[in-house]
């Protein structure tokens, strides 16, 4: 697995803890009754509470790691938890230190019952790090859990849960890219950021013969509360169905349910001011975004230069996603990121969500190792203190949303200077799915453009005998110096074509 740094937002923002003992938070224990409902009840209880810090005072030789010194400790693969037993699922741990100060405590269920996942040295290999005594009760930094997903042989990373609310999944054939969070809390604000943390995690075992693994999970912060319960099926798409209750102790202006993060630095529709030989590094190009009513939106990924924030109002979305679209190694000539190789990740509610907002927030970036995207839906009624918040939800880890495509979709947006100065011509690249293959074939189409403000001159549709799909052209000729709002889609007659392109032009 390759280490990516704290998001740029979770950097700025994040607040020093208060030292406290180690695993003092704990609430497992050899031998006790576990189930989801006396984690929710846990939470709830938990919510009424003062908010504790789960900070530690981690010794010096950890908290003063550098990033390559932390990278040389690494697990002892002969020590993975049901490795000895020959299941089809193994789990290991990541150590404390580097940026890593707030531990987490693991338990294995089998039985209805608790068994601690102790830390020992024994289960680290440290390199060249000379570390002395560490606590016993130290705790782990977060854990990864491995199985069969590409070769019979060798045992893959599949999931991870590593810092704050963070973890990352893969479908067959991928490599890590983005990650999803457990709850997202005043993001973007001015106030700034809260990052709600997985404070202790309930694992069941699997049997042998099992197909899918399951995790609970404690979240925790100033303002919220929650139990967590993930259902992981690895796949060539990789589904994790997500059900958690939510506690408040205290009103927040902002909360993001099923948050995702990624990173964009440039694409083909914005590459300006990066003098790299590459043509694109991202690990998602675009967010999509499925309404209630039908329509289907995708809206490319920019590195503005300033932060932004854009909105999709929606009632009950059928989901929404941040997508890595483009898959040819062409577009990104990388031979250790792979960035097409990177999953995309789909949300899909598994419940009515009512009336609310997708967000996607772009936070300027100059370099690729932190992440600047974040998306997450934010409800327009959020239960108060003392009420519960169930939230039920399916996460896609693969290539993009299962049987989604109702026309062709968005695989290029380009942008480049107009006929006249201060003009902008835009070329946008449809291409049908391999469900809808037969929408190439429409003997013409016609594009529709609307603009927040200026001018589209031209607009022209044209077949693209290479692709099989369509190409639109239009140029536009701005009216002032403020962003636009800009929506396109090909329609022939009364008929649809494609997704709905919506893009933000700034000057």
């Amino acid at each position: 697995m390759s280490l990516r740094l704290i998001p740029l937002v979770l950097a700025s923002c994040v607040a020093a803890a208060t030292p406290v003992q180690a695993g003092s938070r704990a609430l497992g224990g050899n031998g006790k009754q576990f189930s989801f409902d006396w984690l929710k009840n846990q939470a709830k209880q938990l919510a009424q509470k003062d908010y504790e810090s789960p900070g530690v005072e981690l010794p010096d030789s950890l908290q003063n790691l550098t990033y390559d010194q932390f990278r040389d400790i690494r697990f002892r693969h002969e020590q993975a938890v049901w490795k000895k037993e020959g299941l089809p699922f193994q789990l290991q741990f990541f150590h404390m230190g580097f940026f890593y100060k707030e531990p987490i405590f693991v338990h294995v269920v089998s039985g209805g019952r608790t068994q601690n996942v102790d830390f020992s040295t024994s289960m680290f290999d440290y390199g060249h790090n000379t570390l002395g005594d560490l606590p016993r009760d130290l705790g782990f930094a977060g854990f990864r859990i491995h199985f069969r997903l590409n070769k019979p042989e060798y045992m893959d990373e599949l999931v991870v849960f590593l810092g704050a609310s963070y973890f990352r999944a893969l479908g067959k054939g991928q490599l890590y890219g983005l990650s999803a969070r457990g709850l997202a809390l005043d993001t973007a604000l001015p106030s700034g950021e809260e990052f709600p943390s997985f404070r202790e995690f309930w694992i069941e075992k699997p049997g042998p013969q099992a197909k899918e693994i399951v995790i609970h999970a404690l979240l925790d912060s100033r303002s919220y509360v929650g139990a967590y319960r993930f259902v992981v099926r690895p796949g060539n798409a990789t589904a994790m169905e997500v059900t958690a209750t939510l506690y408040a102790r205290r009103n927040v202006e902002k909360i993001g349910v099923a948050p995702l993060t990624s990173m964009y630095l440039f694409g083909e529709n914005d590459h300006a001011g990066f003098d790299d030989f590459r043509p694109e590094v991202h690990d998602s190009d675009g967010l999509f975004v499925w309404t209630g009513q039908g329509e289907q939106i995708w809206r490319p990924l920019v590195n503005p230069q300033r932060l932004r924030v854009s909105a999709f109002t929606v009632e009950d979305p059928r989901g929404f996603g941040l997508l890595q679209r483009d898959r040819a190694f062409t577009s990104y000539e990388d031979l250790e990121s792979r960035y097409e190789k990177r999953p995309s990740v789909w949300v899909e509610p598994l419940q009515k969500w009512g009336r609310g907002q997708v967000q996607l927030v772009e936070i300027p970036a100059t370099e690729e190792y932190h992440d600047n995207i974040v998306a997450f839906w934010t409800p327009d009624r959020v239960p108060g203190p003392g009420e519960p918040m169930p939230l039920s939800y399916r996460l896609w880890w693969g290539d993009g949303p299962p049987d989604w495509q109702s026309g062709q979709h968005t695989v290029a947006t380009r942008i480049a200077a107009g006929s006249e100065p201060g003009n902008r011509r835009f070329v946008l690249d449809f291409l049908p799915s391999a469900a809808k293959a037969d929408d190439g074939a429409v003997a013409s189409a016609e594009p529709v453009i609307s603009v927040s403000s200026g001018q589209v001159i031209r607009p022209i549709a044209q077949r693209n005998e290479v692709t099989g799909g369509w190409r639109a052209f239009f140029e536009f000729k701005p009216a002032n110096d403020e962003p636009v709002e800009m929506r396109a889609y090909l329609r022939s007659g009364e008929k649809s074509l494609t997704e709905t392109w919506s893009y933000l032009w700034s000057p």
